[in-house]
Parts: C-alpha cells; structure tokens; sequence
C-alpha cells in the first residue's frame, strides 16, 4: 500500500514548482503523507534529503526530464518502490508520463492499478593506483572521457576474463539497456529494449574506425584500466558528477543486481516511444 510518495522535481523550473504545489493538497486529500526534496517545499509541507525520501517512500514522482529522474533512482535500493517518472517538456524517454496525464495515472497508481517496468542497473566501481576505493550506481551509464584539451587515451578493457581491446579514443560509454538511447546512441551505439540484461560498450570517436559498440552480457564485468599520462581523464556516472581519472586507475562495472521500477503506461509500448521520440517512419 502506498502511504508515503516522495516529490522530486527539476530546480528553477517554474511549471514543475506549479505542479508540486498542486500534488500536495491533492495528496494529502486522498490520506497520503508527502516528503519534498529539500529546496522545493512550500510552506508547511515536509521536506527530506533524496536519500531520506529513497528510504521512506512507498512512491516517487520525478517531475521534469530523464536528468531529474537520473538523480534520485541509483538511491532507491527496494525494488518494490515504483518511480514515476512526469515529462516536463524535454525528449524524455524514461519520463514517459506527459504533464496532462499525470492525475489519471496518478489517480490509477494510488489504487493499485499500474503496471513496473524492471530496469537493470549497474555498479561502477574505482579502484585507485593507491587502493582507494569509490563506488557508484547507475541507471543509464558510465562515461569515461577526456578533457577539453586533452590527448586521445588509452582504455585497456576486459570483458570477464577475457581482453577485448585498448580502445584509443576520445573516451568509453558504458551502458545499459536504459542508456543505451542517451549519450551511447550519440555515438552510433545500438538501441537496446530496456528489460534485456545486456551492457552496451561504444568507445568515443575512436582513432581505429573498425572499433564499433559491442553488446555483452550483464553477467559479464567489465574491467578498464586507464593507460595514459598526463591527460585529463573523468569518469562521469549518469552525468551526476565527474570523479577525475590518473593514468593506473581501474574502473570495473558489473550488474548492480538490484532493479530500479518504472511505471509505466499499458496504452504505450516502448516501440510507440521510440516511433514518437527518434520521428521514425516520418518523411
């Protein structure tokens, strides 16, 4: 039973403000406690950090794009606590809820009647030269890339066991299914039907152009080993933050094991997504 719904919402943005003060009264009206992300919380309403609200909330409505819903899924550890994600105007593909439908498939959701979409997600682990130790979940990739003025790198990668290559090249997306149509489809990487548990790895404009993506499966790790020096090298999970790279450095990413759940809407398949999103079969 849902008792308590988290509101997370994109900062500055004046029509997702308008909306969560619209959301909480109507809430509240129907019994249901409400936590707002600190920054966000009019007068009298409760606020909480996005980790307070990752632990206590049976619901979580993200109101603005994919980068909003990307901030506040890697802390939702129970896969029993459902996201749904409200388009506020961007391209939007796992925002699939548009503005206007919001109160008839909220209105549904409350009930009980909503379908989940489990989506994979990864752990990206870096390992430093000196033993350090950062850790990071992600829901659509991992990117390692170069500076602005840097150098072409060196990427040494292994898939399990076994070496697949060093790519030289302007950086690595690591995907899963979910990212495979963000920044992996930029770079000529292929589209992936998000239930499938698979990792996409497609190298950044790289210096050997016969180094296309490649589809492995998640129970695979993927190890890479920075051998460049000098160079400024960032690894960014989810387009969150930047955690700068030093030649030696490890990165390994593996299946997180646990999945993040997407309401999503019966009336609309993801092809009929991707139709409306990518203007396929238009002239």
């Amino acid at each position: 039973m849902i008792r308590t719904v988290g509101l997370v919402a994109k900062y500055h943005e004046a029509k997702a403000a308008q909306m969560v003060r619209w959301l909480i009264p109507w809430l509240r009206k129907r019994g249901k406690k409400v936590c707002v992300e600190n920054g966000l919380t009019p007068r009298g309403a409760h606020s909480c950090t996005k980790k307070e609200m990752a632990a206590q909330a049976d619901l979580i409505i993200s109101l603005g794009g994919d980068g909003t819903l990307l901030n506040i899924a890697p802390l939702v550890v129970r896969p029993e606590v459902p996201i749904l994600g409200v388009n506020m105007g961007g391209l939007g593909f796992i925002t699939e809820v548009a503005a206007d439908e919001l109160k008839s498939v909220l209105g549904k959701t409350l009930a009980g009647d909503y379908e989940v979409e489990k989506r994979m997600t990864l752990e990206v682990r870096v390992i430093s030269k000196k033993g350090r130790l950062r850790r990071f979940r992600v829901l659509n990739d991992a990117v390692i890339a170069k500076g602005a003025r840097s150098r072409i790198i060196d990427l040494e990668t292994y898939v399990g066991d076994e070496y697949l290559c060093t790519y030289r090249a302007d950086g690595l997306i690591i995907s899963t299914p979910t990212g495979s149509t963000a920044y992996s489809l930029a770079a000529a990487g292929p589209i992936l039907e998000p239930t499938l548990g698979a990792i996409v790895l497609s190298p950044i404009c790289p210096h050997t152009l016969t180094n296309r993506p490649i589809v492995v499966p998640s129970d695979a790790p993927i190890h890479v080993t920075l051998r460049s020096f000098g160079d400024t090298v960032i690894l960014s999970p989810d387009g969150q933050k930047g955690l700068r790279l030093n030649n030696g450095d490890k990165v390994e990413v593996r299946d997180f094991g646990l999945p993040v759940s997407l309401i999503k809407l019966p009336s609309r398949s993801y092809y009929e997504i991707l139709r409306e999103k990518l203007k396929w079969g238009e002239r």
